[in-house]
């Protein structure tokens, strides 16, 4: 690391850097630490996904995506799995920054190059900054709504510089974008989805694959980026293969039969019940919970409040009372789930107890704009008590209702404005049924008339992009280090931008208030307290239902890997967990010695059968 001083600012030239404090690894690192030198390359990683995909362009908001495109592109930096936030060389060998991270300049390595040879320039930066700005998903605009100019100096320097009071995030931000072919989309529709093989730098190019169906990505054997201390011990499979099916049983199915080799497992009773036979019996096929320290977010049924319906708070809340997680855990997950409290679940940015002094500081300006719960009450999802049926928080939500002004009559709950109270929950998931209708018969207890709307995967994404929705069931994921990407959840210049992430349409100026601090918070202690204050105001209003979580990964794999003594702290994630195995070949052969001794006497089982 080393500083030098430019128009009277400090300005650090580095192979890292660090939202908060310094980078974890030295210059002269070799490799992370969760990685291993012992890691072969070859064999074939065969996966499952769910659905289909029409598009290998995962950067515009058309089309259904292939997963993990993200192979086949390397960014400009890249993050470790054991930190909250840093970055390090890849594209970028090196990142130049004032002190107040004004600006930043990044050196692109000299041996840079895309899959055809064509060394990686400047220019290429440039071109794929201003392409996502105006052609892809929204998100990219929220991404980089700080930036100002984007100028390459010449050919293996680029300048970002951005907008006055831009978060001392914005660095790290850009320093994620993934680095596109300007030579190579010159002549191409880059608004266009289709299945047109796109070239890349990255570790992986896509080899065979049949639409919606198949999808393999080969590894790129004179991979430029190969030896960096970055990629090394990564990347080790020489193809990577998708099937894609049409729910979670099947897919379990599939890795029973050797279809699939490993699997994240999310349905808990496929797990406590799924995962037996002769294979696991013996221990070719493991099952494994692997801890983590990652946020895990918020799961949870998300209101539209563009729909007039769900503007009030108080029947907002009274829905959330008909949802019995007790009973839902006990019967359907066999206790396997925590109930989530928080928008950053499972992590210290986690809002707990009262507010604190530092958050009351942040919360007191707008204390009559905001609920006084807030203030006054610690936040805690709906419990529902010892008597049968939810009936205590059934009694709640009544009487919430009836003080609000709400009537039944004929059985049809009635806003003040004797609208009645029906919606629909929009689903593609068939096997959340489950979940889904004990929560509407509890509705109906309340007069309120609400129904199951499936839609097959494709029809479903094209609505949520398009808001076309009554209640959703979501995912808001959560990083350790939250920042610009909080403006694309909940602030108000993103609630009605198609595509964005702010799918409840949350249009509340106090909460823009406490986002726009936060993504300008100077230390971790006060983006840690200014993310308290934000979680406390967005659990109050209520504008989602929790879900639950777990803390950990349940995996299903055939005994076939090897992989590194240490597990990333915040990870075992595709990119920096499954990523640093490899296939041990005497396991290999293991496996196969086993499954043809168990067909043969399966064979010879049924031989026998039929004789007698």
């Amino acid at each position: 690391m080393a500083s030098e001083i430019s128009d009277g600012n400090p300005v650090t030239i580095s192979h890292a850097m660090a939202m908060h404090g310094d980078p974890k690894y030295p210059a002269d690192f070799k490799r992370f630490e969760y990685t291993s030198s012992r890691a072969l390359k070859g064999g074939e990683l065969k996966l499952h996904s769910l659905g289909t995909f029409d598009s290998f362009n995962g950067f515009i908001p058309k089309g259904n995506s292939a997963d993990h495109l993200g192979l086949i592109y390397d960014t400009l930096m890249t993050g470790s799995a054991d930190e909250a936030f840093s970055i390090y060389g890849l594209v970028a060998n090196k990142i130049e920054y004032p002190e107040d991270r004004s600006w930043v300049i990044f050196h692109i390595n000299p041996a840079a190059s895309f899959h055809d040879g064509h060394s990686i320039d400047a220019n290429d930066v440039v071109f794929t900054f201003n392409t996502l700005m105006e052609k892809g998903s929204p998100q990219y605009r929220f991404y980089y709504q700080d930036v100002e100019d984007v100028v390459a100096l010449d050919t293996l320097r680029v300048k970002f510089s951005f907008k006055p009071g831009a978060s001392k995030e914005m660095p790290l931000t850009v320093s994620q974008l993934p680095v596109l072919p300007q030579h190579y989309w010159q002549d191409k529709d880059f608004s266009s989805a289709n299945l047109q093989k796109p070239l890349g730098s990255g570790p992986y190019k896509i080899g065979k694959f049949e639409a919606g169906r198949t999808i393999t990505y080969d590894r790129v054997k004179n991979y430029w980026g190969a030896k960096l201390p970055t990629r090394r011990g990564l990347y080790n499979y020489d193809k990577i293969s998708h099937d894609y099916f049409r729910d979670f049983t099947i897919a379990m199915e599939a890795l029973k039969a050797g279809v699939v080799d490993i699997r994240v497992e999310r349905v808990s009773k496929l797990w406590a019940t799924g995962y037996t036979g002769r294979a696991i019996e013996e221990g070719r096929l493991i099952t494994e919970e692997i801890d983590h320290e990652n946020p895990t977010g918020m799961q949870a049924f998300l209101f539209n409040l563009r729909k007039s319906l769900f503007e009030d708070r108080t029947l907002r809340q009274a829905i959330g009372l008909a949802f019995d997680f007790e009973w839902t855990n006990d019967n359907l997950f066999y206790g396997a789930y925590k109930r989530t409290q928080s928008f950053y679940s499972n992590s210290e940015l986690a809002s707990s107890g009262l507010p604190t002094e530092a958050e009351l500081a942040l919360l007191n300006p707008f204390k009559d704009q905001l609920p006084k719960e807030v203030f006054e009450q610690v936040y805690r999802a709906p419990v529902s008590g010892e008597l049968p049926n939810n009936r205590i928080n059934l009694r709640k939500a009544k009487k919430l209702l009836d003080n609000a002004g709400y009537r039944v009559e004929d059985n049809q709950l009635l806003t003040p404005e004797n609208k009645p109270v029906n919606f629909e929950v929009l689903m593609y998931d068939p096997g959340f049924k489950r979940v889904v209708n004990p929560f509407i018969r509890g509705l109906k207890k309340l007069g309120i008339n609400a129904k199951i709307r499936m839609v097959d995967t494709s029809q479903y994404i094209n609505r949520i992009r398009e808001f076309k929705f009554d209640m959703i069931v979501y995912s808001i994921g959560q990083s350790l280090s939250p920042g610009t990407e909080q403006v694309s959840f909940w602030h108000s210049s993103s609630a009605n931008a198609p595509g964005s992430r702010n799918l409840m349409g949350i249009n509340n100026p106090v909460i823009d208030s406490l986002v726009e601090q936060l993504i300008k918070a100077e230390t971790r202690e006060s983006l840690i307290t200014h993310t308290h204050a934000l979680d406390r105001v967005l659990l109050q209003n209520h504008y989602v239902i929790p879900h639950w979580h777990i803390n950990h990964h349940r995996l299903a794999y055939w005994d076939k890997f090897d992989r590194p003594s240490i597990t990333p702290r915040y990870d075992i994630g595709f990119e920096t967990g499954l990523m640093s195995w490899w296939i041990n070949p005497r396991k290999v052969k293991g496996i196969n010695r086993s499954q043809a001794q168990a067909e043969a006497e399966s064979n010879e089982m049924a031989t026998e059968a039929v004789e007698q």
